[in-house]
Protein backbone atom coordinates (compact mmCIF):
# COMPACT_ATOMS: atom_id res chain seq x y z
CA UNK A 1 0.00 0.00 0.00
CA UNK A 2 1.38 3.45 -0.97
CA UNK A 3 0.91 6.39 1.39
CA UNK A 4 0.20 9.63 0.06
CA UNK A 5 0.95 12.91 2.11
CA UNK A 6 -2.21 15.03 2.17
CA UNK A 7 -1.00 17.75 4.90
CA UNK A 8 2.13 18.96 6.05
CA UNK A 9 2.72 20.95 8.90
CA UNK A 10 5.16 21.46 11.55
CA UNK A 11 2.57 21.19 14.77
CA UNK A 12 2.23 18.13 15.48
CA UNK A 13 -1.00 18.51 17.07
CA UNK A 14 -2.61 20.17 13.98
CA UNK A 15 -1.56 17.00 12.40
CA UNK A 16 -2.93 14.79 15.08
CA UNK A 17 -6.59 16.78 14.65
CA UNK A 18 -6.48 16.15 10.85
CA UNK A 19 -5.97 12.70 11.16
CA UNK A 20 -8.70 12.68 13.58
CA UNK A 21 -11.18 14.32 11.79
CA UNK A 22 -10.25 11.67 8.53
CA UNK A 23 -10.96 9.06 10.59
CA UNK A 24 -14.21 10.32 11.38
CA UNK A 25 -15.12 10.58 7.93
CA UNK A 26 -13.75 6.77 7.37
CA UNK A 27 -10.40 8.06 5.81
CA UNK A 28 -7.81 5.62 7.47
CA UNK A 29 -4.60 8.13 8.24
CA UNK A 30 -1.22 7.95 9.97
CA UNK A 31 1.06 10.44 11.28
CA UNK A 32 4.72 11.11 10.56
CA UNK A 33 7.77 12.78 11.20
CA UNK A 34 6.03 13.64 14.66
CA UNK A 35 8.22 11.83 17.05
CA UNK A 36 11.21 13.68 15.27
CA UNK A 37 9.40 17.08 15.68
CA UNK A 38 8.43 16.61 19.84
CA UNK A 39 12.21 15.23 20.32
CA UNK A 40 14.21 18.44 19.22
CA UNK A 41 12.54 21.91 19.08
CA UNK A 42 12.76 23.09 15.49
CA UNK A 43 13.46 19.76 14.15
CA UNK A 44 10.14 19.57 12.34
CA UNK A 45 11.36 22.08 9.98
CA UNK A 46 14.14 20.24 9.34
CA UNK A 47 12.90 17.24 8.91
CA UNK A 48 10.34 18.70 6.25
CA UNK A 49 7.49 18.69 8.51
CA UNK A 50 5.13 16.15 10.60
CA UNK A 51 2.96 14.59 7.38
CA UNK A 52 -0.52 12.86 7.64
CA UNK A 53 -0.50 10.78 4.84
CA UNK A 54 -3.39 8.33 3.64
CA UNK A 55 -3.43 4.76 1.30
CA UNK A 56 -3.21 6.30 -2.04
CA UNK A 57 -6.48 5.06 -3.39
CA UNK A 58 -8.69 7.37 -0.55
CA UNK A 59 -6.12 10.77 -1.18
CA UNK A 60 -8.61 12.27 -3.28
CA UNK A 61 -10.84 12.12 -0.73
CA UNK A 62 -9.29 13.12 1.68
CA UNK A 63 -7.87 16.23 -0.37
CA UNK A 64 -11.63 16.85 -0.91
CA UNK A 65 -12.36 16.57 2.87
CA UNK A 66 -9.39 18.77 3.65
CA UNK A 67 -10.40 21.45 0.92
CA UNK A 68 -13.65 21.75 2.33
CA UNK A 69 -12.54 22.38 5.59
CA UNK A 70 -9.93 25.13 4.31
CA UNK A 71 -7.31 22.67 5.35
CA UNK A 72 -5.46 21.39 2.40
CA UNK A 73 -1.87 21.45 2.34
CA UNK A 74 0.61 18.78 1.21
Amino acid sequence: MRLITVLTTFNPAEAQLVRSRLEAASIPAVVTHETSALSIEGYAMAAGGVKVQVAEDRAEDAKALLADRGEAGA
